[in-house]
């Protein structure tokens, strides 16, 4: 099963590797005109009812494969207002090979005609909610029509995201939907068929580019909190700087007062918050989770941190009594297999650290994928295992980023790591937002080591994050 939000993912994903849109809508149009062949004999009449986007692309296919029919495209809207450039293309198709079409651009200009079968591509999974105009009339026509309705992808009024119906939807005998099932299509009293449109399973498995779409920031929001420090000063340096540079309005780092002056000058962007001890106490901690909680945070607990009893013992103490998400990166990470909590977690281990809280010990990450998924599922929360390919997990789902470069093997790359996932977690879901910061991490790299083949240093690829989240993400 797959939500329409995740599935726009996957098209993306799908035109990265040399799949394109125009491909796949083919592929669509021919598995709805299928359906309406298995539904009524050559010679019926049939009415495709268009909307101009995608989903209305795939019926403007579908009517070329039904030659034997009698078929007309009523598309909502005017041609000119279609909305992608290959529904454009299948539209201006059906106009120079003379097939019937109208434009409806009132709705009370819509006139369905007597037929026996209807192809319901009016909107398909992007929209949600009540049915508006002209759309509403055209679906209280088919309902009332004595014709059999097949829908493309979804029913008009479906959200394909939370599986709810609209009041005023359109009633389906048959949907045809494309890759995979939508939550809540199952539960329609309809004919339901999952058509394979050729997508590749890597554009599933593997991240890519519509994985970055789906978590990307939609504005500067959010506030990251990076606990770390002590021992070492450049991770939480790192780790603050990289959430700014991924979206985040502001960061703070939380430090002993020894070093605070040191992570302040990385960077005069960063609000240090120094406390008075030389490592990172539980009674400190009690402190730190106030202010998390008060300013609602997203917290990132672990860089430079170090690995004192008292500190492990903060640590576990805060993450125990926390509610909200946190990255949990580097000597954090010892206490998570250990401890029962209410937080969002997304861990992000490198293999020896993976090793070391339970998991398999290996080289190969994505070899072992598998186990990796089935350890996440027995801890309980996302897993980020950092590799040559990175492996994310949440127990039920697994991806694999293969972005990235033999130069990431620096010091330094974990921690931008951490600080990208904690910027996205402010809107994205765990899996999303853990999936998308290891491509993008992944492609700063390529991108350096583009010009600098391996001697580029962590630092450097904050300058490269804006790029990759916003701009060109095919290196």
């Amino acid at each position: 099963m797959i939500t329409g939000e995740r599935m726009a993912a996957v098209d993306e994903n799908a035109a990265a590797l040399g799949v394109s849109q125009k491909q796949l809508m083919e592929s669509s149009g021919n598995a709805v005109a299928r359906a309406v062949r298995e539904t009524a004999e050559p010679g019926s009449s049939v009415a495709v009812v268009a909307g101009r986007g995608n989903n209305g692309g795939d019926a403007f296919v579908a009517a070329r494969f039904l030659d034997r029919y009698d078929v007309t495209t009523l598309l909502l809207g005017r041609a000119e207002r279609i909305g992608t450039e290959i529904a454009r293309e299948n539209w201006d198709a059906l106009q120079e090979a003379g097939y019937e079409t109208r434009e409806i651009t009132d709705s009370s200009g819509f006139e369905l005609p007597d037929c026996d079968v209807v192809v319901d591509a009016m909107l398909g999974t992007g929209i949600s909610g009540d049915l508006r105009e002209p759309a509403a009339t055209a679906a209280e026509a088919i309902n009332a029509a004595d014709a059999t309705v097949v829908a493309v992808d979804v029913p008009s009024g479906f959200d394909a995201d939370a599986g709810a119906v609209a009041d005023n939807a359109v009633e389906t005998d048959r949907v045809v939907t494309f890759h995979d099932t939508k939550p809540g299509l199952a539960d329609l009293d309809c004919e339901l068929t999952v058509a394979d449109i050729g997508i590749p399973a890597a554009a599933e498995r593997d991240v890519g580019p519509g994985d970055v779409s789906l978590a990307e920031p939609e504005g500067r929001d959010g506030r990251a909190y990076v606990i770390g420090g002590g021992p070492y000063t450049g991770a939480p340096a790192l780790a603050a700087q990289a959430a700014l540079r991924a979206g985040a309005e502001l960061s703070f780092v939380a430090a002993p007062d020894a070093v605070a002056g040191e992570i302040q000058g990385y960077a005069e962007d960063l609000i240090v918050q120094p406390y008075e001890n030389e490592i990172l106490t539980p009674e400190i901690a009690e402190d730190l989770l106030e202010t998390a909680a008060q300013y609602d945070n997203v917290v990132v607990i672990g860089p430079g941190l170090g690995t004192d009893d008292a500190t492990l013992e903060a640590a576990r103490r805060f993450l125990v009594e926390y509610e909200g998400p946190a990255v949990v990166d580097a000597d954090a990470l010892k206490v998570v297999p250990e401890i029962e909590t209410d937080a969002t977690l997304v861990c992000t281990p490198n293999r020896g650290e993976l090793a070391r809280m339970g998991g398999p010990d290996t080289d190969d990450l994505a070899a072992v994928a598998d186990e990796i998924e089935t350890f996440a599922a027995e801890l309980g929360h996302v897993v980020l295992a950092k590799g040559e390919n990175d492996v994310i997990t949440d127990g039920e789902r697994t991806r694999i980023s293969r972005s990235g470069t033999v130069g990431m093997k620096v010091g330094g790359t974990g921690d931008t790591l951490a600080g990208i996932v904690a910027a996205l977690l402010e809107d994205a879901e765990p899996m999303d937002a853990a999936a998308a910061g290891a491509h993008v991490n992944g492609l700063a790299g390529e991108r350096l080591a583009d010009r600098h083949e391996e001697g580029f240093l962590a630092s450097e690829l904050l300058e490269e994050l804006p790029a990759v989240l916003w701009g060109d993400r095919d290196v």
